[in-house]
């Protein structure tokens, strides 16, 4: 089964999300084609009602934790309540931080990512 294909299977059995958007940006890295290395996930569900930014991001790491610990290496997490989601973000997705890799670092913007 494809990373993505996982990823997207157990968030929406888990959060049942409002809305769910989960992007292979590996090809945005320096990467082989076709990894499955670096994702974004928009993630949009009541399940988040209440809850800190950091205990969100807890809940879906938690739920991902076998392809966190074996597959993606890179994970940039957005997850909104419904309210915050139509009140902010409904109209402009939101974009990833630039990976720099390994050993390269922020400083070095000539690096290619």
């Amino acid at each position: 089964m494809l990373i993505q294909t996982a990823i997207e299977q157990k968030l929406l059995s888990k959060f049942d999300p409002e809305f769910l958007e989960v992007v292979n940006e590996s090809h945005l890295h320096n990467v082989p084609q076709g990894s499955e290395s670096h994702f974004k996930v928009v993630i949009v569900t009541p399940a988040f009602n209440g809850l800190r930014l950091i205990q969100r991001h807890r809940a879906v790491n938690a739920e991902l934790a076998e392809e966190l610990a074996e597959k993606i290496h890179a994970l940039a997490l957005h997850t909104y309540t419904p309210s915050e989601w139509h009140e902010y973000y409904a109209d402009k997705t939101p974009i990833s931080p630039r990976c720099y890799g390994g050993s390269q670092t922020a400083n070095n913007d000539k690096a290619s990512v």
